[in-house]
């Protein structure tokens, strides 16, 4: 049995890794709230964008965008990955990246080589990491409140390897937020818009949930009338295309923020739940050991006493 020194040392430090994981669980408990309202309203546009965008990808245009073209043999994938900048978020980022690889060597076993974004610290370390994965672009420390711009060059990155074919296919993986118990790993399609359609369609007459970025969204077939484009179809078309990227990649970052913060204050709840445990433990190991060194010393005592 350990001495009564050494254990009131595990219990000292066992008090302290309390306070921190105390502390972190109420910083992230305050956090959470603006994080949820931030991602609740860019939600709608995000959606609306969409539906939009889909729509626009089953018209019978003239004006042929190359993100409205499906290219039948996919050579390389692109994936753009929102993780967190700092740990201690639970299984966060480890529930993602294990959702996350699969799908990469499902590609690579098709011949497909896979470019990856990175999104976060985290996201960047793990990648770095990878074989047989390149990493052409990172965004790290977005801070609370993320701001498109901040997020401006990592998307033009994959925007410009599409539009001069050097990506086949751009998806996006981030954590959504379904409630502050549940947070759902994820992987939508970005390009080419027809996949974005394909995604939709397959999720009509599932309920609309969170969790399901185009769930709920009703979208017609293929139908033979174009729009009218005001300058012309490109410009438009170049213009809304890039907004709709954008709005759907930081809609993303706001679910992975609004995830953070939910996961960050269960985990530690658990981690001071557990520290409370330890130290009950500890504290009743510490009076056997100290009730057993006084017992030692009374039957010494006494011992020494029938000996005189």
């Amino acid at each position: 049995m350990a001495s009564g020194r050494e254990i009131k040392t595990k219990i000292k430090s066992t008090q302290n890794m309390r306070k921190v994981t105390r502390a972190l669980e109420m910083v992230s408990a305050s956090k959470i709230r603006k994080a949820q309202d931030l991602m609740k309203a860019s939600r709608p546009y995000a959606r609306a964008m969409r539906k939009v965008i889909a729509h626009v990808a089953q018209a019978s245009t003239d004006f042929s965008h190359p993100f409205l073209q499906e290219r039948e043999k996919v050579r390389r994938v692109g994936f753009l990955v929102v993780s967190t900048d700092r740990g201690l978020c639970g299984g966060l980022n480890s529930n993602l990246f294990r959702r996350l690889l699969p799908v990469i060597r499902e590609w690579q076993d098709k011949g497909a080589e896979i470019d990856v974004v990175a999104v976060g610290q985290k996201a960047v370390q793990f990648f770095r990491r990878i074989k047989g994965v390149n990493l052409i672009g990172s965004a790290t420390h977005l801070g609370e409140k993320p701001k498109v711009e901040d997020l401006v060059g990592v998307i033009k990155v994959m925007l410009d390897a599409y539009t001069g074919g050097k990506l086949d296919r751009v998806f996006l993986a981030h954590n959504d937020f379904v409630n502050t118990m549940t947070q759902k790993p994820s992987i939508h399609a970005l390009l080419p818009l027809p996949v974005v359609a394909q995604e939709m369609v397959s999720s009509e007459g599932k309920p609309n949930s969170p969790d399901f970025p185009v769930a709920g969204l009703k979208l017609e077939q293929k139908h033979d009338w174009d729009y009218i484009y005001e300058p012309d179809a490109a410009t438009v078309l170049e213009f809304v295309l890039a907004r709709y990227i954008e709005s759907v990649v930081y809609q993303g970052v706001l679910e992975n923020l609004a995830s953070e913060h939910a996961a960050r204050m269960v985990a530690m709840k658990a981690a001071s739940d557990n520290a409370n445990k330890v130290i009950g433990e500890l504290t009743l190991i510490y009076n056997k050991a100290r009730q057993a060194a006084i017992t030692q010393e009374i039957s010494e005592i006494v011992g020494g006493a029938a000996a005189v």
